[in-house]
């Protein structure tokens, strides 16, 4: 071969060599690396903090593997919303990522989430974790799509040195709904500059709205959101409008915060960071997780809060059984479906949630332990004060339809609220309107009159 041809010839295989380093054909590279989206917030880093301690163990067991986070700095609503953006494009579309249990079965259909049965299969973590838990994660298959990091419950907190100014007995057990409004009405009584009782209501505050208040009354009447064997969303419901009708008398007598404020999506952080610290509420229908705000390392340290703070489980409208209702969520970890590798993208989700760094994340955020090792963890249960009392509300709590159409009914059940407390609609003009709503989201077929 002349001294040309092997010039040429060495030309060739040296570009040969460059295309096949620049394919996209070689995964090796692109399969060595994760991108992992969660929500962080400055009142929230619990979750960065998982993440971190994840990434680290995650890369010394996995060399040449780099877990890139990517952290979305929103609250709950808009996180939802820049986290469907990123799903909708390949060259977006995270690897892993938070997902709130109420959005599992319309990304499934979206089709952004991978099913993880066989990967579930032989992870061997799998037994430890809740039943019901487990649910939450299922698509309208059958399929598990999601894993969840912990659970929660809903009760009232009370400033205990509130309501003690106002003459009101302690502890609070409140047995109906009318109990609630003679304590909120002593409350103002004593100091009309104080906030007696907030329920959040409006669009602002999205899903906390009905999470935090609308279904602790709407299921406190027995009435239901979703006919389950039916497989029907209930309208013209005396129940629903009985909740718009509280929500109205709470607002309307000043009881709780004021409209303008309740439109607030950021209003939950003067209840945790200044209201209740400060003595200027009564109570609040909130969340297990409260305390995770209080204790030490969480956003608004309030070293006094396990003396001065109580909770209580949320009555029923009248005092029916069984006496108490509670709403349980919760987020989980889910792997996305256009994943490169789908088994090292799983690994990590499963490294995330192991014993250990659930049993420090549960305990940081105020989770309720989905987890059967780490439930029975002293350290768990020595987390909070609260622990026990959140826990056994799980005895009378109750779960969002899991349904594809549901986070569109939430946002009917929102615009409801709002349009009752800023004095728009009465409450048989607002339920009307959610009725109108949900048969234009759902069409009539697939609703019940109960």
């Amino acid at each position: 071969m002349s001294p040309r041809a092997l010039v040429f010839s060495a030309f060739i295989s040296a570009a040969a060599l460059t295309l096949a380093a620049c394919s996209p054909a070689a995964p090796a590279e692109s399969a060595k690396a994760l991108k992992v989206v969660y929500q962080k917030t400055d009142s929230f880093t619990a979750l960065d903090t998982l993440f971190q301690a994840a990434k680290k163990e995650f890369e010394a067991a996995n060399q040449g593997v780099t877990v890139n986070l990517e952290p979305i700095q929103a609250n709950d609503d808009d996180y939802g919303t820049k986290l469907a953006l990123a799903l909708r494009s390949s060259s977006t579309a995270p690897d892993v990522f938070y997902e709130d249990t109420f959005k599992v079965r319309s990304d499934v259909d979206a089709g952004y989430l991978l099913k993880l049965d066989s990967h579930l299969d032989g992870w061997k973590d799998w037994d430890t974790f809740d039943d019901a838990a487990k649910a939450a994660g299922r698509g309208d298959d059958g399929g598990t799509y999601a894993v969840p990091l912990g659970t929660d419950t809903r009760g009232i907190w009370y400033n205990k040195k509130v309501l003690a100014a106002a003459g009101v007995s302690l502890p609070w057990e409140p047995r109906s709904w009318q109990d609630i409004l003679d304590t909120a009405r002593k409350i103002k009584a004593n100091n009309p500059a104080a906030v007696p009782f907030n329920m959040y209501a409006s669009k602002g505050t999205g899903e906390g709205t009905v999470m935090q208040s609308f279904y602790e009354l709407l299921y406190g009447t027995g009435a239901g959101l979703y006919d389950t064997d039916a497989k029907k969303w209930v309208v013209g419901s005396k129940g629903f409008t009985d909740s718009l009708a509280f929500l109205d008398t709470l607002y309307e007598e000043q009881l709780a915060v004021s409209p303008a404020e309740a439109l607030d999506a950021n209003v939950w952080k003067k209840v945790f960071g200044e209201w209740l610290p400060q003595g200027k509420m009564g109570a609040t229908v909130e969340g297990s997780y409260a305390p995770s705000f209080w204790q030490k390392g969480g956003s608004y340290e309030w070293p006094a809060y396990g003396e001065e703070m109580g909770v209580t489980a949320f009555p029923t409208q009248n005092g029916q059984a069984p006496g108490g209702v509670s709403m349980s969520g919760g987020w989980t970890l889910a792997v996305g479906a256009g994943t490169k590798d789908a088994q090292l993208a799983f690994n990590f989700l499963a490294t995330a949630l192991n014993q250990k760094n659930s049993l420090a994340f549960n305990i940081a955020s105020s989770q309720i332990a989905v987890r059967k090792d780490v439930a029975s963890d002293s350290g768990y249960q020595a987390g909070n004060p609260f622990v026990k009392d959140v826990s056994e509300l799980v005895a009378v709590t109750h779960y969002r339809p899991a349904t594809a159409d549901y986070p569109r009914i939430s946002a009917a059940v929102q615009e409801a609220t709002e349009a009752v407390i800023t004095g728009a609609k009465s409450p048989a003009e607002a339920a009307a309107g959610y009725d109108a709503a949900v048969k234009g989201i759902v069409g009539d077929a697939k609703t019940v009159a109960k």
